[in-house]
C-alpha cells in the first residue's frame, strides 16, 4: 500500500496518523512548508539555498525581511551572520524584487490566516478577521506583476484573503462570493500545480460555510487525489451529509477516477463496505481498493472485540464482509490479488471456515512477491495461525514442525530479526494461547506453562522442579530449545518463589537455601519486619529511622535463630513474639511485602483482590502470626503483654475475615473497589482483651488507636 495512504488505516471509531507519516503537523499552516520552500528555491534557479528561503519565508518578521532587501538594494551595509547575504549571490534582481514585493503581502496576511491557535469547544474560538483595506493591496499587486510564478501565489494570497473576510462578515450565498469570482476569472489562467489546488481547498472550505456539501466534497476530492500533502486536510474536511448530497458529488465526477476518489473517500469516512464494491465496478485495479481492505479486515475485528455492538451485530459484520471479500477475491482480477486472498482467508479463519482460509491462503502463497519481506512475513503469520487452529493434539510430528515458527517468531519477538511495520504480537500471542490450551487438555501442565504462564502451575512443586530440569537440561531438543524462548522467567525467578513458599511452610532452613540460589537474596525491605504497631501504617514503618536495614536473607537469617531460640525453649515470648511481627509483617497486610513480590506472582498490588487466587492463601494468611502471638502470650506473666498479644492476635482474625470475603463466589470477579466483605470486627480476642486485660495501660493505648476496638468497648459496656 501506498505510504500516502496510511494515515487512514482504521482505529475503532477515527482515522488515526502514523508516527512517521511524512506530512502529518498537527499545525495546519506548517503542512506545506517543505513544498513552498521548494516552489521558491526552483523559482530562483536553485541559486538561493533552500535554509535562507526558509529563514525569509517561515521564520523572520516583517522587519527582518526589510532588512535584508535594503542590505541587498545596498540601503544597509552589514547584516548579522545568522541573516541571508543576498548580495553576494548571483540572482536575478527582477526575481528578488518581485519576491520581496510579495513577501511584504504574504506576511501581513499571516496575521489573519495563518496565526496559530489552540482552542477547545469551550474556550473563545479564534479570531480570523481580515482588514478589509488589504483588498485594494492585493488586487494591484495581482494586476500589476507580469511574473507568472509571483501572480499565481498572488491570486491564492488573495482567495484566501476573501475566504477569511466573508468568513468573519458573515457567509453570503456562493453567487455573491468575491472568492468564487477571483478564482473563477483566472482558474484556466494557472498551471494545475499544489499552489493551485491549495487554492481550490479554500474554494470548497467556502463552498463547506454556504452548506453547498455537494460541491465542497467534490472538490475536496480533487484536493485528496492531486498530492499526499493535501490527503490529511482534504479528508478532514470531506463531510457528506445527506445521501442527496452524496449522489450530486458523483454527478459532479467528470472522470471515472474521479468517482473512484469519491468511492474511496465515501469508504474511509463512513461506509467501508458499501464502497469497495463501487469501485471494483468501476476498476478493479485501483490502488485505492488497498486501503479499504485493510479497513473492512481491521473494521471487523473491532465488531468481534465486542466493544461497540453485541454478538449478533458482530456475526453480521463478519458474514457480510467475509462474503464480500472472498467474492472479490476469487475473481482474481484486482491489482494486488493476493491482498485480496490473504484477507479472504483471515476473515474465514475469522469465521471458523478454516478448509476455505487454506484455499484461500494457498492461493495467495503463488502470487506473493517474493522480494516483499512485510508480505512474506504477513503470510506466514497468518499460516502459522491457521496451522494452530486446525490442531487437535500436539504430538512428536507437531512439535517437528513448530520448531522453525516457533524460532522465526522468537528471533522478532527478542530483537534479533527486525521486519519494519511487522505487527505479529497479537497473532503470536493468541497462537500461544491455543498451544498451552491443547497442552492442558493433554494433561502437560509443563509445557501448557511454558507457552502461557498461569498462576496455578506454581501451586504444584513437582511442577517447578520439572520445570527447573528442563531449563538445566544440557541436550534440549531442537522443540524444548524453541519452546523456552517463551517462558518469561529465569532459573534465579523459580529459586526465589520456592523459598518464598518454604518460608510461609515455616522450613526456614530450606528457605534460606533456595533464596540464595535466587537474584533477590539482597532485595532491602523498606521497614522493620520485626516492629509491629497497633494500626498498620506502611509508610509510617518505612520512614521510621532504622537502626538496622533487613535484607530478605538477613531477615529469613534471624527469623531462623528465633525460631531455633524458640524450641529450645529460651525466652519465648520475646522470641514467639518478634517471629509473630515477621510471620505479619511478610503477608499482604504488613510492612515487609517487598520480600514476596516478584513479577511471576504478579503480587505487586496494594490491593489483596488484585494479587492472583491462587497465592492469596499464602500472602495473605495471618495464622502463622496468629499462633505465635499465642505461643507469646502464653509464656508471660505480664498482663500488659498479654493484652498486646491478645490485640495482636485480633488483627490476623479480623484480616482472615477479609480473606474469606475474596473467596466468596459473588466475589470471584468482583474488582478491588467492588468487592462485598464481611469483616470480624468483633472477633473472639476483642472479648478477651474487654474481659481480661481492661485495667491496662495497653487497654487504654488501644481504644485510643484503634476505631473498630473503641466501637466494641462502647457496645459492650
Amino acid at each position: 500500500m501506498a505510504k500516502e495512504y496510511t494515515p487512514f488505516f482504521y482505529s475503532d471509531f477515527s482515522t488515526y496518523y502514523t508516527k512517521d507519516y511524512t506530512y502529518r503537523d498537527d499545525n495546519t499552516n506548517t503542512r506545506y512548508n517543505d513544498q513552498i520552500v521548494k516552489e521558491w528555491y526552483d523559482y530562483f534557479g536553485q541559486q538561493l539555498s533552500k535554509k535562507d528561503l526558509s529563514y525569509l519565508l517561515l521564520k523572520t518578521s516583517a522587519k527582518g525581511i526589510d532588512s535584508v532587501y535594503q542590505n541587498f538594494q545596498g540601503k544597509i551595509k552589514v547584516l548579522p551572520d545568522s541573516m541571508p547575504q543576498l548580495k553576494t549571490l548571483k540572482l536575478d534582481k527582477k526575481q528578488v524584487n518581485s519576491f520581496f514585493d510579495y513577501l511584504s503581502l504574504a506576511k501581513s496576511a499571516e496575521e489573519f490566516s495563518a496565526k496559530y491557535q489552540e482552542y477547545y469547544g469551550w474556550d473563545e474560538k479564534p479570531n480570523y478577521t481580515a482588514p478589509k483595506s488589504m483588498e485594494q493591496s492585493l488586487l494591484t499587486a495581482f494586476q500589476k506583476t507580469k511574473d507568472t510564478f509571483v501572480k499565481q501565489r498572488l491570486w491564492f494570497q488573495l482567495v484566501r484573503y476573501y475566504y477569511f473576510l466573508e468568513r468573519s462578515t458573515g457567509v453570503k450565498p456562493v453567487k455573491d462570493s468575491q472568492l468564487i469570482k477571483a478564482f473563477d476569472a483566472y482558474k484556466d489562467t494557472f498551471p494545475k500545480n499544489m499552489i493551485y489546488y491549495r487554492t481550490l481547498g479554500y474554494v470548497a472550505g467556502r463552498h463547506y460555510l454556504a452548506k453547498d456539501y455537494a460541491t465542497s466534497n467534490y472538490l475536496f476530492s480533487l484536493c485528496y487525489d492531486y498530492a499526499a500533502e493535501m490527503k490529511i486536510p482534504a479528508k478532514w474536511a470531506f463531510h457528506p451529509n445527506e445521501e442527496a448530497d452524496w449522489k450530486q458529488s458523483l454527478a459532479m465526477a467528470k472522470t471515472k477516477e474521479e468517482k473512484i476518489t469519491l468511492w474511496h473517500l465515501l469508504g474511509i469516512y463512513f461506509d467501508t463496505e458499501r464502497a469497495i464494491p463501487e469501485i471494483v465496478a468501476l476498476d478493479p485495479k485501483s490502488e485505492k481498493l488497498d486501503l479499504l481492505l485493510s479497513r473492512v479486515v481491521n473494521i471487523t475485528e473491532s465488531s468481534r472485540s465486542g466493544y461497540w455492538g453485541g454478538k449478533e451485530d458482530s456475526t453480521k459484520t463478519l458474514r457480510a464482509n467475509t462474503a464480500l471479500v472472498s467474492g472479490i477475491a476469487l475473481k482474481n482480477n484486482t491489482s494486488k490479488p493476493y491482498f485480496w486472498n490473504l484477507a479472504a482467508g483471515y476473515l474465514n479463519f475469522m469465521s471458523k471456515n478454516y478448509t476455505q482460509a487454506a484455499k484461500f491462503y494457498q492461493a495467495a502463497k503463488t502470487q506473493l512477491p517474493k522480494d516483499n519481506q512485510l508480505i512474506m512475513a504477513q503470510y506466514k503469520i497468518l499460516d502459522w495461525g491457521l496451522y494452530i487452529r486446525q490442531l487437535k493434539k500436539i504430538d512428536a510430528k507437531a512439535e517437528a514442525k513448530m520448531v522453525e515458527p516457533l524460532n522465526w517468531f522468537a528471533r522478532l519477538k527478542e530483537g534479533k530479526d527486525t521486519i519494519p511495520d511487522l505487527r505479529f504480537y497479537q497473532s503470536l500471542n493468541e497462537s500461544l494461547g491455543v498451544i498451552s490450551s491443547l497442552y492442558k487438555k493433554q494433561g502437560e501442565p509443563l509445557k501448557a506453562n511454558i507457552f502461557s504462564n498461569y498462576n496455578e502451575f506454581y501451586t504444584n512443586n513437582q511442577n517447578i522442579e520439572s520445570l527447573k530440569t528442563l531449563m538445566q537440561k544440557s541436550n534440549q531438543t531442537p522443540f524444548e530449545k524453541a519452546m523456552l524462548h517463551y517462558y518469561p522467567y529465569k532459573l534465579e525467578d523459580l529459586y526465589f518463589f520456592q523459598a518464598t513458599v518454604l518460608v510461609y511452610q515455616e522450613r526456614l532452613d530450606e528457605a534460606i537455601t533456595f533464596l540464595a540460589k535466587s537474584n533477590r537474596a539482597d532485595r532491602m525491605l523498606l521497614g522493620n519486619p520485626f516492629n509491629m504497631r497497633i494500626n498498620d501504617c506502611h509508610d509510617c514503618d518505612h520512614q521510621m529511622a532504622q537502626s538496622k536495614k533487613f535484607s530478605s536473607m538477613s531477615m529469613l537469617k534471624m527469623m531462623k535463630n528465633l525460631k531455633d531460640e524458640l524450641t529450645a525453649g529460651r525466652n519465648v515470648y520475646n522470641n514467639a513474639n518478634l517471629l509473630a511481627n515477621a510471620y505479619y509483617n511478610i503477608t499482604h497486610y504488613g510492612n515487609a511485602r517487598a520480600f514476596y513480590e516478584s513479577e511471576l506472582t504478579d503480587s505487586y498490588s496494594s490491593y489483596a483482590m488484585g494479587i492472583p487466587a491462587p497465592f492469596r492463601p499464602m500472602l495473605l494468611s495471618g495464622k502463622i502470626a496468629e499462633k505465635y502471638y499465642l505461643i507469646a502470650r502464653e509464656a508471660t506473666k505480664s498482663k500488659e503483654q498479654k493484652a498486646r498479644c491478645t490485640f495482636m492476635a485480633s488483627k490476623c482474625e479480623r484480616n482472615d475475615s477479609y480473606n474469606r470475603s475474596y473467596e466468596l463466589p459473588e466475589n470471584k470477579n468482583a474488582g478491588y473497589w467492588s468487592v462485598k466483605t464481611d469483616p470480624v470486627y468483633f472477633g473472639r480476642y476483642f472479648s478477651v482483651l474487654r474481659q481480661q486485660y481492661a485495667d491496662t495501660r495497653f487497654y487504654q493505648e488501644a481504644l485510643n488507636e484503634c476505631g473498630y476496638f473503641r466501637k466494641y468497648a462502647s457496645k459492650t459496656r
